[in-house]
This record gives structure tokens, C-alpha cells and sequence, in this order.
């Protein structure tokens, strides 16, 4: 990553929800020559789509009912001489992506009801959504995402980790403010279970667990995990193997169902006892 950081070469950060990818930008920011400069991060998924273009290119005064009285530069430009991170990019509607395709290409920066300004800044994007998949289907601009697909790096999920003791360790480190052992039993279970949250869900775990913790305790147990968690843990743990040979039998008998029924999507549901949600869940799912 390094070899790339002081180069124009946008870089693209993938993986599933909660492994660190804002972490991972911010890290290479820090790492690079712009250090120093402003890391200004937005999630694309987070602002109110009639809010985004205002959000991101800002807005001339008076250019629309509402706005400051002073305009707003936007957040494009707050990025000026730093790294400018847009997390969930595969969110942002197809109308502002050509707004953004353009200021790439252009490195200008056009405000609501102003004049074009030019903009420096390095990028970085992010998404758990395969992206490629995404311009098969129409949702998201072929010639944006090879804009942004200078370097691709992908994130791993925490369950496929192999330095996971001293990951926990160094969470655990850092909420207590000294070290901490976790009590064997427990970090063994730790490292079966899933992680369905990645690193988010292990963090907040591992700092409610040092908060709960009592003074005179010498290491993190079983007690000091939320009710919820600890009922996860001790569930036993599923094969990937087996859960995967599961799955595919679901899909096949759901989708040999709507076969059966012409469509129907009501008269499946009744065939395999479950809710018409259910199976348009498992559709959307599918993709």
C-alpha cells in the first residue's frame, strides 16, 4: 500500500460490514504524504439522497431555500491537499455518480449555484457490495468504477483472521489501558464463533467486557460479557461445510418451488410453510 500512496492511484478498500475499512483508509492516510492533511470521510449510505449533492459539492449562498446564508463549501472541498474517504460508495445513487465521475476527471468541483473550483485531494473509496456485479446490473456507472478501482485491496472478515489473540489483545489494551488476559475458555470460543460483526462487534464486546470488569479481577471472562453474546458463544458451532451444503439446499428447494408453482410466490410460500417474505428475502439475497 505504501508503494501507492504517493501516487495518483485511487485506491478501493472491500469487505463485508464492520472489518475496518474506514480503520484501513485513515491508516494509509497517516501513513502517506498527505499525513497531516485533513481525512475527510463520508458515508454514502448515511446521507438523505435529496441531501447528498449539497453534502458533497457544496452550495453557493441562496442557491436553494434553506441554505446558510453563507453557502457551504461541501465536503469535496474539505478534503483540499488531504484524502477524501467515501465509505459505502456502492450506495450512492446513479445521478450523483456522474457528478462525482466528473469531478475525477475534471478535479473541479462545481457548488450548488456556483462556479467550478478546483480541488487536490487523494481517494480512497470503500464498499461491501461487489461492485462488478453491481455494473452488470445497471446500478452502478462501469466507467466510475474503474475511476475508482486504481488498486483494490480486500479486507478480511474476522472469522477468517489468523491473528486473532492479538487482535483481541491489542482491543483489550487499548479499552482498559493496560493489558488484560482473556480467560482461555473464552478466547477458544471466541475464535469459533462467527463474528457476524467483525471487528465492530468484537471491539464493542471487548470494551463492555473491560467496563464490567471489577478492579481485583485479573482477566476477562464469561461474566463480564453481555447476556446475548455469551448465549452466541455458547451455542455449538456449525460446520462451514455444513452450513454451506444447507444453504444450497435451501435455494434449491426454493427456487424448485416457484418452478412448481409457475411463480407464484404466495402458492410457494405455502408449499414450504414460510412467509412470502421470507422468500423474497432470500431473492433479494441472491442478488
Amino acid at each position: 500500500m505504501r508503494r501507492i500512496l504517493d501516487k495518483p492511484i485511487p485506491l478501493l478498500v472491500l469487505g463485508e460490514s464492520g472489518v475496518g475499512k474506514e480503520v484501513f483508509a485513515r491508516a494509509c492516510h497517516d501513513s502517506g504524504p498527505r499525513r497531516g492533511k485533513p481525512f475527510v470521510a463520508i458515508n454514502c449510505a448515511a446521507i438523505p439522497e435529496s441531501l447528498i449533492e449539497a453534502e458533497l459539492f457544496g452550495y453557493a449562498p441562496g442557491a436553494y431555500t434553506g441554505a446558510q446564508r453563507g453557502g457551504s463549501p461541501g465536503r469535496i472541498r474539505e478534503a483540499e491537499g488531504g484524502t477524501l474517504f467515501l465509505d459505502e460508495i456502492g450506495h450512492m445513487p446513479l445521478l450523483l455518480q456522474t457528478r462525482l465521475l466528473r469531478v475525477l476527471q475534471e478535479r473541479k468541483v462545481v457548488p450548488l449555484g456556483g462556479a467550478p473550483v478546483a480541488v487536490d485531494f487523494a481517494l480512497m473509496s470503500a464498499t461491501h457490495r461487489p461492485l462488478a456485479q453491481a455494473v452488470a446490473d445497471g446500478s452502478f456507472r462501469g466507467d466510475l468504477y474503474y475511476r475508482i478501482n486504481g488498486f483494490s485491496v480486500h479486507l478480511p472478515p474476522l472469522r477468517e483472521r489468523t491473528d486473532f489473540a492479538a487482535l483481541a489483545a491489542a482491543i483489550v489494551r487499548e479499552a482498559a489501558g493496560t493489558p488484560c488476559p482473556i480467560a482461555p475458555d473464552l478466547l477458544a470460543a471466541f475464535q469459533r464463533y462467527a463474528w457476524p460483526g467483525n471487528l465492530r462487534q468484537l471491539t464493542s464486546a471487548l470494551h463492555t467486557a473491560c467496563a464490567l470488569r471489577e478492579p481485583h479481577e485479573t482477566c476477562i471472562g464469561w461474566q463480564h460479557l453481555a447476556d446475548d453474546l455469551r448465549l452466541a458463544l455458547q451455542e455449538p458451532a456449525q460446520p462451514p461445510q455444513a452450513a454451506g451444503m444447507l444453504k444450497e439446499l435451501s435455494r434449491h428447494a426454493l427456487h424448485a418451488a416457484l418452478r412448481d408453482t409457475g411463480g407464484n410466490v404466495s402458492a410457494a410460500a405455502r408449499r414450504l410453510g414460510i412467509s412470502r417474505q421470507t422468500i423474497y428475502r432470500h431473492l433479494r439475497s441472491e442478488g
